[in-house]
């Protein structure tokens, strides 16, 4: 952390609910009375393109964008994402990734392969990592769709905010009818260790 920031780099592909993520996580971190700033990247989202969240909070936050290198948390929803956003990651940053593979348009299309053991190869590169089945935890929640609180979860237990604030920031940020679904997701997110 560099004066007293904290640098959350979430990353995933259209769909899998990394804005939404990206808010939970601004709103608990408000919690810590400093400042917070996000910044939203989409990148033909509609079409299972990159979609970056950067939530950066601390005293005193000049600019919602962080450097390469400066990351103390990457939250990958998706393998592949979590090695094209790798170099994000600061020297002993950890690293949280969904152990799923949502192949990108030019691997769909033949115009490429999705590259195989790619666990394996980021375990050479990072300390602190952390895979986890995702997909198989938020079907255990109730909704598949809850990939995106399973690693909240995950990410939580990491990060000096209280409980209680993850849960106000889940309400504040959840439908009703979706709230207890992710309330379980989130639970068994919090849950993993690594």
């Amino acid at each position: 952390m560099n004066n007293g920031v904290v640098n959350v780099l979430l990353v995933g592909v259209g769909g899998q609910g990394t804005i939404l993520a990206g808010r939970v996580l601004s709103r608990a971190a408000a919690s810590l009375g400093g400042e917070v700033k996000v910044s939203d990247i989409h990148g033909m989202a509609q079409r299972g393109g990159s979609v970056v969240t950067q939530v950066r909070f601390g005293p005193r936050v000049y600019s919602p964008v962080m450097a390469p290198g400066t990351a103390d948390f990457l939250v990958a929803f998706e393998k592949l994402e979590a090695r094209r956003w790798l170099y994000y990651l600061k020297d002993g940053g950890q690293l949280i990734v969904n152990n799923q593979e949502l192949p990108p348009l030019p691997v769909l299309t033949g115009a490429a392969v999705y590259p195989d053991n790619l666990v394996a190869e980021m375990e050479k590169l990072v300390k602190n990592m952390l895979v986890i089945d995702a997909l198989d935890l938020a079907r255990r929640a109730g909704n598949v769709k809850a990939v995106n609180m399973v690693l909240m979860g995950a990410l939580a237990r990491r990060l000096p905010i209280s409980r209680e604030a993850w849960e106000e920031a889940l309400a504040a940020s959840v439908p009703d009818r979706f709230l207890e679904v992710n309330k379980k997701a989130f639970n068994l997110g919090w849950e993993q260790n690594g």
